[in-house]
C-alpha cells in the first residue's frame, strides 16, 4: 500500500500547482533574478575596446579562458560587468571548507558551532571572496591596461574604476545568488552557472554545424558529438538518481500494554554525494594559474622564461595531456573532500544511536560510523570516476578529432545536474503545499465535529 506522501506525490498535478501560489512567487524571484544577471552580461567595462578586446580574447578562447566564458555566459569574450562572475565566491569556499578541516578554530566552528558557526563561517567566505575578486580584478585590469588597442586611456584611473566595478559585480552576483537560495527555487549559485551555460550553448551548437557545413570539420565527427552527448546526459540522471539504500531497523518497546516501535526504514547513501562542485572547484583553481600564465606568455617574456611557459600555457588547453590529468585529479580530490564536508558518518550514527536505530549485524556507535564510512568510501569511487569520466571523455575527443569548439561533459553534467535539483525542489515545494491543505481540511473537520 502506498505512503500518504507517495499519495500526494501521485496527486501532483497542473491544477495542484496553480494552487501554490507561495511556489509562484519563488519561481517568478528566480525568473527575474535570472534576467537581471543575463543583463550585467552584455555590459561592457567603460574604457575598452570591445572588437580589439574581442580580437585579442580569440587568441586564449580555446583554453580553460574558454570554460570560464562559457560559465559567466559570454561574459568574458565581452568584458561585461559580471565578467568575473561568481568563481571568485567558488574559490573562497573552497579555501574555507579546506581550513574548516585543518585549522582547530574553524573545525570548531564547523563541528559544534551549530547555525551560528555555520553564518560565521559564510561571513569568512564573504571577506575572502572581496580579497580573491580585488587580486583577480587587478590583474586583469593591469593586463587589459598593458595590452596595446584595448583600453582608450590606459593609466591608474582606468585600473581602479576596473577593479571596483569587477569587484562589485562579483559581490552582486554573491548577494544575487543567496537570495535565489532563500527566496527562489534551487541553488543561486548553481543557477547563475546554469543560466551561463545555457545561454551560450545554442551558440556553440551553431558553431558545430557551421563547421560540418564549410568542411572545418567531419561529418562523422559530429555524429559522434551528438552521439556522447545524448549517451552523457542519460548516464548523468542515471548515476545522479543511483542511491545505495542502507536498512535502519528500530526495536520494539513496551509502553504499558501496548507495544511500540518495530518499525524499518532505509538511509539513502548517493553514488554521488558531492553533486557538481568538484567540476566547478576544479575548474575555478585552474582557471587562476592558467589565466596568468595566458597574459604573461602574450608578452614581453625574460629570458628564463621563454623556453618554458609557452609551452605551459599550450599543455593549458583542452584536450592537452596536462590539462587532463590536472582537471581529472582535482574532480577526484574534490569528490572525496566535499563527501567528507556534507556527510560526518560519526554524526549519522550517533543519530542513529540516539532514536534507537541500527543496522541489522552491526553494532551502534563506533562500529556503525566504521561501516558508513567503508561504504561511503566505495560509493565516492565509483561517483568520482563517473564525474571524471563525464568530464574527461569530451575533452578526449576535443583532443583526438581536433574540434574548435569547446562543448565539454562539465557543462553537460551542470546543466543536467542542476536542473534535476530544481525540479526536486519544485516538486517538494508542491508536496509542502499538499500537506498544508491536508492539515487544514483536517482542521475543518474537527472544528465541524466539534
Amino acid at each position: 500500500m502506498a505512503s500518504a506522501a507517495e499519495q500526494l506525490a501521485a496527486n501532483m498535478n497542473f491544477q495542484a500547482f496553480a494552487k501554490a501560489t507561495e511556489l509562484h512567487k519563488r519561481i517568478w524571484f528566480t525568473l527575474i533574478a535570472m534576467v537581471v544577471y543575463r543583463l550585467g552580461c552584455f555590459i561592457p567595462i567603460p574604457g575598452i575596446d570591445i572588437a580589439a578586446f574581442s580580437q585579442a580574447f580569440q587568441g586564449q578562447a580555446g583554453g580553460i579562458l574558454g570554460m570560464f566564458n562559457m560559465f559567466s555566459g559570454g561574459a568574458v569574450e565581452r568584458m561585461a560587468v559580471f565578467a568575473l562572475n561568481v568563481m571568485p565566491y567558488i574559490s573562497a569556499s573552497i579555501i574555507v571548507q579546506l581550513l574548516g578541516s585543518i585549522y582547530p578554530p574553524w573545525e570548531k566552528l564547523r563541528k559544534e558551532g551549530g547555525e551560528a558557526g555555520r553564518k560565521q563561517l559564510n561571513q569568512y567566505t564573504r571577506y575572502l571572496t572581496v580579497v580573491l575578486a580585488l587580486f583577480q580584478s587587478f590583474g586583469i585590469a593591469v593586463s587589459l591596461s598593458s595590452s596595446p588597442g584595448i583600453v582608450d586611456n590606459p593609466g591608474p584611473f582606468f585600473i581602479i574604476s576596473t577593479v571596483v566595478i569587477l569587484t562589485g559585480g562579483t559581490m552582486f552576483l554573491m548577494w544575487l545568488g543567496e537570495q535565489i537560495t532563500s527566496r527562489g527555487v534551487g541553488n543561486g549559485v548553481s543557477l547563475i552557472i546554469f543560466a551561463g551555460i545555457v545561454a551560450v550553448l545554442p551558440r556553440y551548437v551553431i558553431q558545430a554545424f557551421e563547421l560540418t557545413r564549410t568542411g572545418g570539420m567531419n561529418g562523422g565527427v559530429l555524429f559522434m558529438i551528438v552521439v556522447l552527448a545524448v549517451a552523457v546526459t542519460v548516464a548523468i540522471v542515471f548515476m545522479e538518481r543511483s542511491q545505495r539504500r542502507l536498512l535502519v531497523q528500530y526495536p520494539k518497546r513496551q509502553v504499558g500494554n501496548r507495544m511500540f516501535g518495530g518499525d524499518t526504514s532505509f538511509l539513502p547513501l548517493k553514488i554521488n554525494t558531492s553533486g557538481v562542485i568538484p567540476p566547478i572547484f576544479a575548474s575555478s583553481l585552474l582557471l587562476l594559474p592558467a589565466t596568468v600564465m595566458g597574459f604573461a606568455a602574450s608578452g614581453n617574456l625574460p629570458a628564463w622564461a621563454e623556453s618554458w611557459l609557452p609551452g605551459m600555457v599550450g599543455q593549458l588547453q583542452h584536450g592537452q595531456p596536462l590539462f587532463m590529468v590536472l582537471y581529472g585529479a582535482l574532480i577526484v580530490f574534490f569528490c572525496f573532500f566535499y563527501t567528507s564536508v556534507v556527510f560526518n558518518p560519526e554524526d549519522t550514527a550517533e543519530n542513529l544511536r540516539k532514536y534507537g536505530g541500527f543496522l541489522p549485524g552491526i553494532r551502534p556507535g563506533k562500529r556503525t560510523a566504521e561501516y558508513l564510512d567503508y561504504v561511503l568510501t566505495r560509493l565516492t569511487v565509483i561517483g568520482a570516476a563517473y564525474i571524471a569520466a563525464v568530464c574527461l571523455l569530451p575533452e578526449a575527443l576535443i583532443g583526438f578529432a581536433g574540434v574548435q569548439f569547446y562543448l565539454g561533459g562539465t557543462s553537460i553534467l551542470i546543466v543536467v545536474s542542476v536542473t534535476m535539483d530544481t525540479v526536486t525542489q519544485i516538486q517538494s515545494h508542491l508536496l509542502a503545499h499538499q500537506y498544508e491543505g491536508l492539515i487544514k481540511k483536517s482542521k475543518l473537520r474537527g472544528g465541524r465535529g466539534r
